[in-house]
């Protein structure tokens, strides 16, 4: 049995800590919120964010962090993406030297255009070999009512995402692992973008061809930043790149997409923000990954104008109008 601290009680933490117990291991969360902590330890129910759903009697949950990373093996990252360096600064002491990192952030830092394994090993001193991301087609809401679902994890020590699998993997959950983080980051990351511009589609009351062209230019768009980064474009037609891609943008459970959903149907991206309950990561995120595919010289027309909307004033019909203005060329890597 190993012991499993997860930072982060939102839908997708808790659901992960989930999955660890259920599969035999002691699983601690840690939350700020006191009133979430009491219920699941004492009720063994988050019901701040999965109401419906009993969590295994082996969870427990507390708001002192020391208490939470003490004697853990595996230390799971769930916090908001651009909020991890200023967390992880006061944790990174308390992290036992011998313990797996696990990230399930998607994003790309603000500022920095660091990927959220490049900001634990460099916050927090985590060499990569003990540093595992997890990505993939993982609605957290799905994965906390028992439903089946699959999941990449990444690591530059392909027998530590094998150790990050058996703590996690069960009945109703398939984890596969690859020693590519770059495009399993990337992938995560970006398609929260992409989700939003799909949702923005929506809200204006487009139908299915224009979803499945944002879609398939968006992993177009994702795989050209990944293979610059130096990612395996072969991820990109798998659970972190295709699939987390169909999921966030086809479901209405996604964040992002309903957030793109309500700025589609007119409201302002500062009430979709209130809107929304949890962290909408392509918000953020769109900045960074713009700012890292202007770095490495990459064409991402579809960042770029979720950007000028979520950033910049730009109205929904002046991003289709521009999209659809681009000059014509051939589709392969284009």
């Amino acid at each position: 049995m190993s012991r499993v601290a997860v930072l982060g009680a939102g839908a997708w933490g808790t659901a992960f800590a989930s999955l660890t117990a259920q599969v035999g291991n002691e699983a601690v969360l840690w939350t700020r919120d006191a009133d979430i902590a009491a219920d699941i330890t004492s009720n063994h129910v988050n019901s701040a964010y999965h109401p419906q759903h009993q969590l295994p009697e082996t969870i427990s949950a507390t708001t002192d962090v020391q208490q939470a990373l003490a004697n853990a093996d595996f230390v799971v990252l769930a916090i908001p993406a651009q909020t991890l360096r200023v967390n992880l600064a006061q944790w990174a002491s308390a992290i036992p030297s011998a313990a797996v990192v696990v990230s399930l952030l998607k994003g790309v830092e603000v500022g920095t255009h660091l990927r959220m394994s490049e900001v634990i090993h460099e916050v927090a001193n985590v060499s990569r070999e003990r540093i595992a991301v997890v990505s993939g087609p993982n609605l957290a809401s799905e994965i906390a009512a028992g439903q089946p679902a699959a999941t990449t994890i990444a690591c530059a020590d392909e027998s530590v995402a094998e150790q990050v699998q058996r703590v996690c993997g069960g009945p109703t959950f398939r984890p596969y692992t690859t020693d590519d983080v770059v495009g399993t980051e990337i992938g995560g990351a970006a398609k929260n973008i992409v989700a939003v511009a799909a949702g923005i589609g929506i809200g204006m009351g487009f139908g299915e061809n224009a979803q499945s062209a944002l879609m398939t230019r968006g992993l177009a768009e994702i795989a050209r930043l990944g293979v610059a980064l130096g990612a395996d474009p072969m991820t990109f037609s798998g659970l972190a790149g295709m699939g987390d891609l169909v999921a966030t943008c086809g479901s209405p459970l996604s964040r992002n997409r309903t957030f793109g959903v309500n700025i589609g149907q007119g409201m302002a991206v500062a009430q979709a923000i209130a809107a929304t309950k949890g962290t909408c990561e392509g918000f953020e995120t769109s900045r960074g990954v713009l700012a890292l595919g202007d770095d490495h010289g990459v064409d991402l027309p579809i960042t770029r104008q979720v950007v000028e909307v979520l950033h910049h004033g730009a109205s929904p019909r002046e991003m289709l109008a521009k999209l659809m203005a681009r000059d014509m060329k051939s589709e392969v890597w284009a």
